[in-house]
C-alpha cells in the first residue's frame, strides 16, 4: 500500500473514531442535559408558587381562591411562539397542590382533587424535608409518556403546611431535542467530512513530493538529466537537498574516473606518434623527411588540444542539470552567426550554403550553447561535403517546437553507423584525409539538445545526409 493511502488510512481511522465517539457522546447528552435544564426550571416555578400559595394554604381558603379559574385559563392559553424553529401552540404544565397530608386541594387538570398523593415520590420526598422529584409514564409501555414532577414545600414558619407540584410531559422536549441531534450530526459530519478532507489534502501532498522525489532518484540512477524538485516543508526540502548533496558527490567521482580513463585512452594514440617522431628526428635525416616529421607532431599536438577542448566542453555540458539562462534566440541570426565564423573554410571548399530559416523563427535557450551546438553540428557537416557540394539550413515549427534542419550534399552514412554518431568518441574517417575526429562533436550537440529538452536526429537522403535539432519554440 502506497505511504499516502496509509497515512491517510491511519488519518481516516483516528478522526472517524474519534468525531464517532465524541459526537455519539454528546448526542446521548443531549437528552438527560435538556431535561435537567427543564428540572431547575420546575424547581422554579414550584417555589415560587410556594410562596404565592402560603396564606391561602395557610387559612384554609385555597378552594375559595380564584387560583382555579387562573390554572384553567392558564391550560387554555395558546402562546404561538416560535422557539429556535419549534413552534409551541399549548402550555403543558400540571400544578396541584396538597396538604400536609397529601390530599389533593387543588389540580390544574382538575382529575386528583381530593385523592392522597402522599405516597408519590415528590408529595411524600418533599414532606419529609427532602427534595422531592418523580418522574412517571403515563402508559407503562410508552417509555416517551413519561412526565416530569417536582415539588416544593409550602412553608408556615418551620412547618411544612402543604406541597406544590409542578409536572411537565418529556414529550414536550422532544421537539427541542430532535432538533438539537439534527443540527449536531450534521455539524458533526461536517467537521468529520472537512477533517478527511484535509487528512487527504496532506496524504497527497506528502505522496506527491516523495513522488516526485523518487522519480528524481531513479531518474539520476538511470543516468538520465533531471532537475531537482522544489518542495516544500521542512524535512522534505532538507531531504531533497540531502539527495541532490548525495547525486553531485557520487556522479562527480564516477565522472572524474570515467574521464580519467577515456582521456587516457584517446591521450595514447597521439602521444605515440609525436614521441616516435621524436625519437627519429635525434638522428640524422634529410630535411624533407625532417620537415614532414615536424609536421605530423604539429598535427598531433592540435588533436590533442582539440580533444582536451571538446572533452572540456562535454563535461561542462554533461554535469549540468539545467540552463543557466532562457533567452528568445532568432534562429536565422543565429545561423548567420555561425556561417560568418566558417566563411574561409566555406570559399576555401567551394560550398554553396542556403540560409532558409524564417527571420520570425526563434527557440528558447542558452545562446551560447546553441551556438557551440550549431557550430560543431556544421563542422561535421563541412567535413563530409565535397568540394562544391550544398550546404542548406531550413526551420520549421511544429507546435511549441522549432526545429532548425542543415542538409549537406555528400556521401550517406553507412547503416551500421547511423545509431552510433552521437556515442562519445565514436567517429568515422574523414574522406578528405581519411583521419578520424575526436568523436565528441555530435555527443556533444546531443547534450545541449537535451539539456534544451530537445532532440537531435540523423538520417540519409537521397543525395546527402540530413541533420534535425529540435528545440523549444518562443
Amino acid at each position: 500500500m502506497p505511504l499516502g493511502a496509509r497515512i491517510f488510512l491511519v488519518y481516516f481511522l483516528f478522526v472517524g473514531l474519534s468525531g464517532w465517539f465524541v459526537l455519539a457522546t454528546v448526542m446521548d447528552e443531549i437528552r438527560p442535559g435538556m431535561r435537567q435544564s427543564t428540572e431547575e426550571t420546575l424547581v422554579d416555578t414550584a417555589n415560587l408558587l410556594a410562596e404565592i400559595l402560603r396564606d391561602d394554604v395557610k387559612r384554609g381558603t385555597l378552594g375559595d381562591s380564584r387560583l382555579t379559574e387562573l390554572l384553567r385559563a392558564y391550560g387554555q392559553r395558546r402562546p404561538q411562539a416560535n422557539i429556535w424553529g419549534v413552534r409551541k401552540t399549548a402550555v403543558n404544565h400540571r400544578i396541584y397542590v396538597t396538604d400536609a397530608h397529601g390530599i389533593v386541594l387543588l389540580d390544574s387538570s382538575g382529575i386528583g382533587v381530593g385523592q392522597d398523593y402522599s405516597r408519590w415520590n415528590d408529595v411524600h420526598l418533599t414532606l419529609e424535608g427532602h427534595y422531592g422529584a418523580r418522574s412517571t409514564r403515563e402508559n407503562a409501555d410508552d417509555p416517551d409518556s413519561s412526565v416530569m414532577y417536582v415539588a416544593a414545600p409550602i412553608m408556615d414558619g418551620e412547618r411544612i403546611i402543604g406541597v406544590v407540584s409542578v409536572a411537565k410531559p418529556n414529550r414536550t422536549l422532544q421537539p427541542y431535542i430532535e432538533r438539537s441531534q439534527r443540527r449536531l450530526a450534521w455539524l458533526g459530519a461536517g467537521l468529520i467530512g472537512l477533517g478527511l478532507l484535509v487528512g487527504g489534502l496532506l496524504s497527497w501532498w506528502l505522496s506527491g513530493s516523495l513522488r516526485r522525489l523518487t522519480r528524481y532518484a531513479r531518474a539520476v540512477s538511470a543516468g538520465e538529466r533531471a532537475a531537482l524538485p522544489r518542495l516544500r516543508g521542512g524535512e522534505l526540502a532538507h531531504l531533497a537537498e540531502a539527495v541532490e548533496r548525495m547525486r553531485v558527490e557520487l556522479e562527480g567521482k564516477a565522472y572524474v574516473e570515467r574521464y580519467v580513463h577515456t582521456l587516457t585512452h584517446e591521450l595514447k594514440s597521439p602521444l605515440a606518434a609525436i614521441r616516435g617522431a621524436a625519437e627519429l628526428l635525434e638522428g640524422e635525416m634529410p630535411a624533407e623527411q625532417r620537415q614532414r616529421f615536424v609536421a605530423h607532431i604539429e598535427r598531433e599536438s592540435a588533436r590533442l588540444q582539440q580533444l582536451i577542448e571538446r572533452l572540456l566542453d562535454l563535461a561542462q555540458v554533461e554535469q549540468r542539470q539545467g540552463l543557466e539562462e532562457r533567452v528568445e534566440i532568432p534562429l536565422r541570426a543565429l545561423v548567420d552567426e555561425v556561417l560568418l565564423a566558417r566563411t574561409a573554410r566555406l570559399e576555401g571548399a567551394g560550398l554553396r550554403v542556403e540560409n532558409r530559416v524564417p527571420a520570425e523563427l526563434a527557440a528558447i535557450g542558452e545562446r551560447f550553447l546553441l551556438r557551440q551546438a550549431l557550430g560543431n553540428l556544421l563542422d561535421n557537416a563541412l567535413d563530409f561535403a565535397p568540394v562544391g557540394a550544398r550546404l542548406e539550413f531550413d526551420a520549421g515549427r511544429q507546435g511549441r517546437l522549432a526545429s532548425l534542419g542543415l542538409f549537406n550534399q555528400g556521401p550517406a552514412i553507412p547503416d551500421y553507423a547511423l545509431p552510433r554518431l552521437t556515442e562519445r568518441f565514436y567517429s568515422l574517417p574523414r574522406p578528405s584525409s581519411g583521419r578520424k575526429s575526436t568523436g565528441l562533436g555530435l555527443n556533444f550537440v546531443q547534450e545541449v539538445a537535451q539539456l534544451h529538452g530537445g532532440t537531435l536526429e540523423l538520417a540519409n537522403r537521397d543525395d546527402g545526409v540530413y541533420a534535425r535539432l529540435t528545440l523549444p519554440a518562443a
